[in-house]
């Protein structure tokens, strides 16, 4: 796919904008490995390159397992996710596809157990940042950098 345009230059202003949020959620307290998970498996349901490969890279780099990263996609189905990651994980798909979960109460009673209301609000703060990121990496075809070595023939 060919990217349509830079949204960046198109509008510095709204992404100057969502600056403050992106640092508040990198700061907010949340485990960083953990934001780097869901973000990787936000972007994966929502078709995002660019986020795919940028939340992947950025988990390898707080440490967070590639075998762990590798189950993401696959995070109900394997044991290598804690209790509080699958909540988080659950959570952000249910938010992420809310127009087919409509958030389960079940759902939202795991997170919470899991999660203090202020780590909800925040977890719910960053998955709400993904998702609107992933519809400008989509709308626009943002595509991750590639090294030529790296091409595909």
């Amino acid at each position: 796919m060919e990217k349509r345009l830079n949204h960046r230059q198109v509008s510095p202003q709204a992404q100057q904008a969502i600056g403050p949020l992106y640092t508040y959620v990198k700061e907010c307290g949340l485990d960083i490995g953990l934001i780097d998970m869901i973000w990787l498996r936000i972007s994966q349901i929502n078709g995002c390159a660019y986020c795919v490969d940028q939340h992947y890279r950025d988990a390898l780099a707080h440490g967070v397992p590639a075998r762990k990263l590798n189950s993401v996609v696959t995070w109900a189905e394997t044991a290598f996710f804690t209790a509080r990651e699958r909540a988080a994980l659950a959570w952000a798909e249910s938010l992420t596809l809310v127009s087919a979960t409509h958030a389960p109460d079940e759902v939202y009673r795991a997170a919470h157990e899991q999660f203090s209301d202020k780590e909800l609000v925040d977890l719910t703060w960053a998955i709400a940042l993904m998702n609107a990121m992933n519809r400008i990496g989509v709308g626009f075809r943002l595509q991750p950098d590639v090294k030529p070595e790296e091409r595909g023939q």
